[in-house]
């Protein structure tokens, strides 16, 4: 039989989302998975610790319960543990707030319907392969961090600020309860927004200079720069691409002024943007190794990765550093690949 082992942040998603976690290893053994060890923690950096542990004793099965925070941490925990990747199957619990991988996955919100389609899915070894992307920033003491998902610099790199402290836990669980898991991530964005265009008048304008590849691609000012790994669903609708394409995608939103900006992030959130681009300032970026963003300044700055925050200085570096199997619905089983 094989052993499922469950990650759980104590604090994350809505107040609904908080009552999962109780639920889940009865369920798993309703389903025939009766060796399940759930690890409830506190913090992204126990999450990490707990699954490379878990990975050490012999488990190959780690379930992330929390948002990306809480996912990102058992991914670099799957890293820790040396464990060849290929061999892992790791999977998205809903239970957190921007729960965009889990969503693309196909897994269900409810509960009792999630623990039925990771059973199903186990049994079956369904899964998406995804790239792991590596951000890191050589001038700054920050560690190199490992994801999946999304990143980014100005307005979307500020973002975290409102969303990702140990206060905002809180409200971000009544935020999600009533507009969804989407809903801080909404809040935060709005507040970005609204702080850019405060202090817009009183501010230079930054320009960077993107590299993609070891090659320069684009170099202007821009009022938020965005990457994506893949398909994120249609709360990001840029790329459509699988997260195991080989490659990933940057977007620049140009900075056209104040008065421009508002229009810009509404049709960038709608995915409208993706039909005028030029009217919109958009600038889109592939790249299959790295991607460098470098500011003309020398100062620390802000990057969203995965959305947490990560203080860079002098440049920022993604670079696609390998692959890992997510665990996935087998109703997506055109997207997904059995070993």
């Amino acid at each position: 039989m094989k052993r499922i082992d469950v990650i759980a942040t104590t604090i994350s998603g809505s107040l609904a989302d908080w009552k999962k976690v109780e639920k889940i290893v009865p369920l798993f053994a309703e389903h025939g998975y009766p060796d399940v060890k759930l690890h409830e923690v506190d913090s992204h950096a126990a999450a990490r610790a707990a699954t490379c542990l878990a990975l050490k004793e012999g488990g190959r099965i780690p379930i992330s319960a929390g948002g990306s925070g809480t996912f990102r941490a058992v991914l670099e925990g799957c890293i820790d543990s040396g464990v060849e990747l290929t061999e892992i199957r790791l999977g998205f619990l809903r239970k957190g707030s921007a729960d965009l991988i889990g969503k693309v996955l196909d897994m269900p919100d409810e509960i009792g319907r999630a623990i039925q389609v990771f059973a199903d899915s186990i049994t079956a070894d369904q899964y998406l392969s995804a790239d792991i992307l590596r951000a890191s920033s050589p001038a700054s003491e920050e560690v190199p961090r490992h994801f999946i998902g999304y990143g980014g610099a100005e307005i979307f790199g500020r973002i975290p600020y409102y969303t990702e402290n140990r206060y905002t836990k809180y409200y971000k669980g009544i935020l999600s309860q009533f507009f969804g898991d989407i809903g801080p991530f909404m809040t935060g964005l709005a507040l970005a927004l609204v702080e850019r265009l405060l202090k817009a008048p009183f501010q230079r304008k930054t320009r960077w200079r993107i590299m993609a590849d070891g090659q320069p691609v684009a170099e202007d000012a821009f009022q938020t720069i965005m990457l994506v790994n893949g398909y994120l669903g249609p709360d990001l609708p840029y790329s459509d691409q699988p997260l195991g394409s080989g490659e990933f995608y940057c977007f620049g939103l140009r900075n056209l002024g104040a008065v421009r900006l508002p229009p810009q992030i509404k049709h960038a959130r709608d995915g409208s943007i993706m039909d005028d681009p030029d009217r919109w300032g958009l600038v889109p970026i592939v790249a299959k190794e790295r991607l460098e963003l470098i500011p003309d300044h020398g100062k620390p700055f802000s990057v969203n990765v995965d959305g947490g925050t990560f203080m860079a200085q002098g440049s920022m570096l993604f670079e696609r550093v390998g692959k890992i199997p997510l665990i996935a619905n087998p109703s997506t089983a055109g997207e997904t690949v059995n070993v």
